[in-house]
């Protein structure tokens, strides 16, 4: 699988601007031959909680699911969404026509005034993929990307606009989720007002592509089947003791 991480300047409430490059940079990574797009945390907008969210069947995804079912990448990123409960930061992964999500389950600071958190933690499974998607604070709650792995998950993406000044944190956050689930790891920032420093990561905790801080698309071909030889290899998964946790 070769798994692409479009690292966005997102510059918020520019919708229009934000879609444009978006749509370029994932365009750019499927013909780089990417089976997984990636796109950073509210991708679109930013933090723009003047714009109305958008409701099923989101417009402004339009673009990507024709490119998804074109070049047949899956795309993952979030956008503000309405519900019956409220505004969410929903994460979407998007086969053609074919969509899975998760909510943010941990907003952030003056997040919480805006978006109602998620109420479920489980892998999407798109086209026969089961991916453990978390969004950006989650990365800094292991039960998380645990929960997530621990249901089946073929590999772990977390989505973020991590800022710059703790961006120390995201690298070891990062590295350290793959490391103890033993999992193949995408996590893509943003650049501009966020850190950017992308990464994507091995089962074993090796670095297979990062990013700078400019706007960019890294890549890297991944074998899944590596998380489970690394979990034979070392096998603190199987001598998880969770009775006791």
């Amino acid at each position: 699988m070769r798994a692409a991480c479009v690292q966005l300047s997102v510059r918020e409430c520019d919708a229009y601007d934000n879609k444009r490059r978006a749509l370029q940079l994932s365009a750019d990574a499927a013909d780089s031959g990417a089976d997984i797009i990636v796109l950073p945390e509210l991708f679109l907008t930013g933090f723009c909680y003047d714009l109305e969210p958008e409701r099923y069947p989101y417009p402004s995804l339009t673009s990507f699911r024709a490119l998804s079912l074109e070049s047949g990448a899956i795309l993952a990123g979030s956008i503000m969404a309405s519900s019956g409960r409220g505004v969410l930061n929903m994460g979407f992964c998007m086969a053609g026509a074919e969509m899975g999500f998760y909510c943010k389950t941990h907003p952030f600071g003056d997040e919480k005034r805006h978006f109602v958190p998620g109420e479920r933690i489980s892998p999407v499974r798109v086209a026969d993929l089961s991916i453990g998607l978390e969004i950006c604070y989650d990365i800094r709650f292991p039960e998380v990307a645990r929960k997530l792995c621990a249901a089946g998950a073929d590999l772990l993406i977390t989505i973020a606009q991590f800022p710059a000044e703790r961006i120390h944190h995201w690298r070891a956050l990062v590295t350290a989720r793959a490391i103890e689930n033993q999992i193949h790891h995408i996590a893509c920032n943003a650049s501009g007002s966020a850190g950017g420093s992308s990464m994507i990561v091995g089962p074993a905790g090796e670095a297979l592509a990062e990013a700078d801080g400019e706007e960019c698309v890294i890549i890297a071909d991944l074998d899944l089947d590596e998380r489970d030889r690394v979990r034979r290899s070392i096998t603190c998964w199987e001598d998880r003791r969770p009775e006791l946790y």
